[in-house]
């Protein structure tokens, strides 16, 4: 996150920039005039500005009036002692994100802060989303397989938001792909050389959190025969992935909070502080805002852990991406299997994109190993996924329209079915009426008597 400050006083410019780095916003820019600040925003891009409007010769309202057409995504928060409606109405109307009166409290303007940069990575994800429905994924997210223009909006605000190395929260169901999308922040984002450690918390016994997290001294409790370096100093420089983090229990949230607010902790058994710089990314499938009003989740560790929120639709909402991710894995599948199976049946590509998926991504990836594995020839058919199928459907039948009356096409299927005329059909998306009036038809034709004679 880039932020430039505009105000003419210095105590005020070194305040606020003193603080924003206590926060750990590293690049921050000051300008004590409104003159040079519009020169500044015009060539430089900075994500936030923060605007004092009482300035000599340029005043605030004319840099926001004077900028802001050059640099639509950049966020302005106007920071002053002036509290009127209408020159408020007036700084909105001109483009401002937000609008508070000095004396600020400090909470408040890192709550507008962060709303501000959020807004931001949403609207250029989705512009870059709208001005190119063929974009391309970032290098950053290669392992991510789709096509849906919602996936590719949440990808391109991921990207934008990735550079902040602000915490990142990530929710969806089991399946979605959490973890791909945290280590797609982790290559986007300002450490990418780091390590990228993940965890799952729910996996941790509670009596273990503390050593596990923040490692332990050498003979900090009966066992420790060795130091150890927790989950924290191990990310020291990278990033920290916590999946499953609704699970962490309350006692323990405190802990996590203290480290994130800090950022520093005290191994077990040790007296000296380790100090570290870590950039965090949660993923949950629960609602922590409702487990907030629960009780059963600390509200200010959400706050810590939602600098920005990416939220990933289940399969059944982006069913578009079901033949490419299906095909992706068909391939991971032959690979690791050493199997030559090659593509879909028309049917049964109508039957892979019709189902629900409570399992999600995670869960089609399974259905299409499993198929790979039982399949006897080199195309997938619908008794392979363990499915029952009805009459062809109308995906299937523009697909077969081509080929359903080439003989050289139909018996081929048959041969790769060994006579199996039902196995046949339904590979063919035809009835076994159907196929068998076609047979009857061809047994005219010399080139197939010896596979007719077969059958």
């Amino acid at each position: 996150m880039r932020i430039l400050i505009v105000d003419d006083e210095e105590v005020a410019l070194n305040s606020v920039r003193r603080l924003l780095k206590w926060r750990g916003i590293r690049s921050v820019d000051i300008c004590n005039n409104g003159k040079d600040a519009i020169e500044k925003i015009r060539q430089t891009d900075f994500d936030i500005v923060l605007l004092d409007l009482l300035m000599p010769e340029v005043d605030g309202l004319q840099v926001l009036e004077a900028t802001k057409p050059y640099r639509p995504h950049t966020e302005f928060i106007i920071l002053t002692a002036i509290d009127d409606i209408p020159t408020t109405v007036k700084a909105i109307r001109l483009g401002a994100y937000d609008y508070l009166v000095k004396p600020v409290d400090n909470d408040l303007l890192f709550l507008a802060i962060k709303r501000a940069y959020e807004h931001r990575g949403l609207t250029v994800g989705l512009s870059a989303a709208v001005q190119d429905g063929k974009k391309k994924i970032s290098e950053a997210f290669k392992d991510i397989i789709t096509q849906c223009p919602r996936m590719l909006s949440l990808l391109s605000y991921a990207k934008i938001m990735a550079a902040s190395g602000n915490p990142i929260m990530i929710t969806g169901e089991s399946g979605t792909g959490k973890e791909l999308v945290a280590r797609g922040i982790h290559r986007a984002g300002p450490m990418p050389k780091g390590p990228f450690i993940a965890v799952n918390v729910s996996a941790i016994p509670a009596a273990m959190f503390e050593s596990q997290f923040f490692g332990h001294a050498k003979g900090a409790f009966t066992g420790a025969d060795f130091p150890h370096q927790g989950y924290f100093e191990q990310a020291d420089g990278g990033t920290l992935f916590l999946d499953e983090i609704g699970e962490l229990p309350v006692d323990l949230q405190s802990k996590l909070l203290r480290v994130l607010e800090e950022k520093s902790f005290y191994p077990l058994g040790s007296s000296k502080p380790v100090w570290v710089d870590v950039r965090v990314i949660s993923a949950s499938n629960k609602n922590l805002d409702k487990a907030c009003r629960e009780g059963s989740f600390r509200l200010d560790l959400l706050y810590r852990l939602k600098s920005a929120h990416i939220h990933l639709p289940p399969l059944r909402e982006r069913v578009g991406d079901v033949p490419l991710l299906a095909n992706y894995f068909l391939q991971e599948a032959c690979k690791h299997y050493s199997k030559d199976v090659c593509s879909f049946a028309a049917e049964t590509m109508d039957l892979l994109i019709a189902r629900d998926y409570p399992g999600n991504i995670r869960e089609l990836d399974q259905i299409v190993q499993n198929a790979v594995l039982v399949a006897e020839a080199d195309t997938i058919l619908p008794q392979h996924l363990g499915m029952a199928s009805g009459a062809p459907s109308l995906f299937t039948r523009h697909l077969c329209t081509i080929k359903e009356n080439d003989e050289e096409h139909l018996f081929y299927t048959l041969n790769k079915t060994k006579g199996d005329k039902k196995h046949a059909a339904r590979a063919l998306g035809i009835t076994l009426r159907q196929l068998q009036r076609k047979i009857a038809a061809a047994k005219n034709n010399p080139r197939w008597e010896k596979i007719l004679d077969d059958i």
